[in-house]
């Protein structure tokens, strides 16, 4: 345990060096408040602009429910740049370890391969959870002064489902660091296919089951209907089994490429 939290100190010494503990979650917190207040004052600010002309703005843009705003943060900002933002902060998440020699030099100690695999992806994710979750605050707070109150218990409930989704993204944007080489090739890779996940989710009831993306979609439900879906509990355990198996994954890899000193 020592050696793990050794690891974990480790790595946020490091963010702090990089100012990613700065950088991202202001990044967030931009993203948050973004949507609420476009959403808000774009009719007014087209309409000041002479945008009456030939742009016919929805009236029921700034009649939204707080809900349907907040829900729309979500899958408008966070899902979209706010996806792409973490798998570029992270695609060197291990893949310098490897370049720089750091890895080897790591393995010839006692540290075993699952320790220093946990210690990158809880710190990391971490930080994530952390910028994720005041960004979304920032917005609750903006949705609740412009629209509707969102009720604190939809907020918090999708806040969790939300975090699941940022976990796999951690867990598996650390299995791409680990397999390729290329900085730019982990980051399209990631990118590609962790918002192809996504843009798949609610073609096929089978597809939504499997798909760890379906953790968002869950936390958008409840904050437009105020309910939990049936199956959101269902998904978060198949979204941990995946979280996993891609452990084991980057686990096998590591020691499979003779980066262990045994």
């Amino acid at each position: 345990m020592n050696k793990f939290i050794v690891l974990i100190k480790k790595e946020f010494v490091q963010m702090v060096r990089d100012f990613k503990v700065i950088w991202l979650p202001i990044v967030f917190i931009f993203l948050g408040i973004t949507q609420p207040i476009v959403t808000h004052y774009l009719p007014s600010i087209l309409g000041a602009l002479g945008g009456g002309q030939g742009i016919t703005i929805d009236p029921s843009m700034t009649a939204q429910k707080g809900g349907e705003v907040l829900a729309s943060t979500l899958g408008s900002q966070f899902d979209q740049l706010g996806l792409m933002i973490l798998a570029i902060s992270m695609m060197g998440i291990i893949q310098t370890d490897k370049a720089n020699g750091m890895l080897a030099f790591i393995l010839t100690r006692p540290v075993t391969v699952i320790s220093y695999i946990a210690g990158k992806i809880v710190s990391n994710y971490l930080i994530a959870a952390f910028s994720v979750a005041i960004g979304y605050f920032a917005s609750y707070l903006y949705v609740n002064y412009l629209f509707t109150d969102v009720p604190f218990s939809h907020m918090i409930t999708a806040l969790v489902f939300y975090l699941v989704w940022v976990l796999f993204i951690v867990s598996f944007t650390t299995m791409i660091s680990t397999i390729f080489n290329s900085q730019g090739i982990i980051a399209l890779i990631s990118i590609v296919f962790l918002i192809g996940c996504r843009i798949i989710v609610g073609l096929s009831t089978v597809i939504d089951f499997v798909n760890s993306a379906s953790m968002s979609k869950h936390a958008m439900e409840v904050l437009i209907t105020g309910s939990v879906n049936s199956k959101a509990i269902d998904n978060a355990l198949v979204t941990l089994v995946w979280i996993v198996l891609i452990l084991f994954v980057t686990n096998y890899w590591i020691a499979n490429k003779k980066f262990n000193h045994e």
